[in-house]
């Protein structure tokens, strides 16, 4: 049994969605706001000492933080409709690099952005300093879609990307502007959100008429 630490909406559903997606038996255990929340960061802390999410415990009790990671060790484990693609295949290399971009370029601008005062002291700065994140991620953003296939991101084969894809798109600066600027991405993700095996993922993490956050 797996165990998710999660909030409904946040960069757990990267993580649950592929636990659905692998039929993987794991048990949600959900966390306050972690932003407004110290009792929730000091819990979480024992296990993630940067007390993020998603923090995953495996069945053998050991710890597996970043959602990259756990993709890839998902995708050592799984042996039917993987999510990423094995050594060799001609669309990892593809996979790997944009695995990483997102995790490593897109994902940090929603960790400067969500809350400015963690980062600028100077409570005049923090508007502009936003703005400017916010305007480096649509810049990040048209990047990928120049890189994206059809109709899935690498082209034929369903991946984690297009899991992450349908969970980032939901936040900042959301579906609508990804349908105006980034048609293939804002394709992508609307076909991710009619994929069966995920349905009550997205259900439980991105109600109707409810905002995402991160």
């Amino acid at each position: 049994m797996y165990v998710l630490y999660g909030r409904a909406g946040w960069g757990s559903a990267l993580v649950e969605a592929q636990l659905a997606w692998h039929d993987l038996p794991y048990r949600l255990e959900p966390v306050a706001d972690l932003f407004a929340d110290a009792a929730s960061r000091t819990r979480l802390a024992p296990l993630n000492p940067l007390a993020q999410i998603p923090t995953l415990i495996l069945p053998d009790g050991s710890v597996m933080t970043e959602s990259a990671a756990i993709t890839l060790l998902f995708g050592d484990l799984a042996s039917e409709r993987n999510l990423v693609p094995p050594p060799g295949a001609s669309p990892r290399p593809a996979f790997l690099r944009w695995l990483v971009f997102l995790v490593a370029n897109l994902y940090p601008t929603f960790t400067y952005a969500d809350d400015p005062a963690r980062f600028v002291e100077v409570e005049a700065a923090r508007a502009p300093f936003h703005a400017a994140v916010d305007a480096y991620r649509e810049r990040l953003w048209r990047i990928v879609e120049e890189a994206a296939r059809a109709p899935w991101f690498l082209g034929e084969a369903f991946s984690a990307l297009d899991i992450y894809l349908a969970v980032l798109t939901r936040w900042e600066p959301r579906r609508a502007w990804f349908a105006a600027h980034c048609p293939r991405l804002s394709a992508i993700a609307a076909r991710a959100d009619s994929e069966p095996r995920l349905a009550e993922v997205w259900r439980s993490n991105f109600p109707p008429g409810e905002e995402a956050s991160t």
